[in-house]
């Protein structure tokens, strides 16, 4: 297997301050958009969360780990089995300029697909991150 079709590491640098990025990083399924960070409704499932989003439809969300303000995790189900993918998020100081936000998505290797899927998942959750941490880092400046 290409071990590059495995885990996708992005960042961004937020002119903000941890905490308040932290408010957006710590809710399941902030990440789910099309073209702007919204309040998703919620609903459970034991212990996951379901994200409704009204273009792209729901989303099986667990969160693993918060640790305030610098970590969050959350695992991300592909479709309605228990495969998944790990999200998480760190949260590092800048100084003045505010903090710097990184995702690494990984486990793609564990979702049974080809690997012409995976490279099609892979290849799209790493357009995903490019735009929802351009999306985070202008709604947390806008939201000052």
């Amino acid at each position: 297997m290409d071990e590059t079709l495995d885990r996708i590491e992005r960042q961004v640098d937020i002119a903000a301050s941890a905490q308040r990025v932290w408010d957006l990083v710590r809710r399941p399924g902030w990440f789910v958009s099309d073209g702007e960070i919204l309040d998703h409704r919620t609903t459970r499932d034991g212990d996951a969360d379901i994200v409704h989003d009204p273009v792209r439809g729901a989303f099986r969300i667990r969160t693993e780990k918060l640790e305030p303000p610098g970590y969050a995790a959350f695992r991300w189900f592909a479709g309605d089995g228990e495969a998944s993918t790990l999200v998480e998020f760190w949260i590092e100081e800048r100084g003045a300029d505010g903090v710097t936000l990184r995702v690494a998505e990984s486990g793609f290797a564990s979702l049974e697909e080809s690997e012409e899927e995976r490279r099609m998942r892979v290849e799209g959750d790493a357009v995903v991150w490019e735009m929802g941490l351009s999306l985070a880092a202008a709604h947390v400046e806008a939201s000052r």
